[in-house]
């Protein structure tokens, strides 16, 4: 039987692409679309939604989800500017609920590849900053790929950037963000979509990964993926490569 599933924020660009996407899914069934003036959790009632995808805003995502776990559907969240508490939190509802879902910073299989193997590099070269570029209509900064990235490179290498050298900045900000003791570099414009660079360096030599988004096409196959795996989990998991 296929999976029904409702998408929020259906009305935006990435919604919009996905409401397609999972229409023409043979494992998948197209059973609602909502936005900002709708009442969700009525419409996950009433369309029977065994999943609902989040693409909305960072300011409503943590209430969306809520919803979402408290009306019984399997969450697919992603939308950035969820706290590391404020995911916790839903974790631990959905522990309790015994309901699986997920959280993806990035739904593009490159760049779950892209985190992956800069998580082994840093085993290796401990020296490393992240330089992360979107359209100038992104709302947050730095990125949840970004932070994820931080995340995963202080997982494979707890000792980072050590010894810290000292610097003076003459204009604050400078030296960006900085996250794990990750440098992080956001930079936002119009003509790009998404993209990320983990630079790394040593002795006489750098070794760079990056990942460009040229069309919000790469993130369909891994929302689609999303949506098959979490009816089977008993938990919320954050990060794609946890259903991969």
């Amino acid at each position: 039987m296929p999976i029904n599933v409702l998408v929020n924020g259906a009305f935006g660009r990435m919604g919009q692409m996905t409401v397609k996407a999972i229409a023409d899914h043979p494992n998948l069934n197209l059973v609602g679309q909502t936005g900002r003036e709708y009442d969700l959790q009525k419409s996950i009632h009433d369309s029977q939604a065994q999943v609902v995808i989040d693409f909305t805003h960072p300011e409503v995502v943590f209430k969306n989800a809520s919803l979402i776990i408290e009306a019984g559907a399997h969450p697919v969240i992603g939308t950035s500017g969820l706290t590391r508490e404020q995911i916790h939190t839903l974790q631990t509802r959905c522990a309790q609920l015994k309901l699986g879902g997920l959280i993806a910073p990035n739904f593009s299989l490159g760049a779950v590849l892209m985190m992956k193997y800069a998580k082994e590099t840093a085993k290796h070269m401990p020296h490393v900053e992240i330089i992360e570029l979107h359209h100038d209509g992104k709302a947050d900064s730095p990125s949840g790929t970004a932070i994820r990235t931080a995340e995963m490179l202080a997982e494979g290498n707890p000792i980072l950037n050590q010894p810290s050298k000292p610097n003076r900045e003459t204009i604050p900000g400078a030296r960006g963000a900085t996250y794990h003791h990750i440098p992080i570099h956001a930079i936002r414009l119009p003509g790009l979509i998404a993209h990320q660079q983990i630079l790394f360096g040593g002795l006489g030599e750098t070794f760079t990964l990056r990942h460009d988004s040229h069309d919000r096409q790469c993130f369909m196959p891994g929302v689609c993926l999303a949506c098959e795996k979490v009816v089977a989990l008993d938990q919320l998991v954050y990060g794609l490569e946890e259903i991969l």
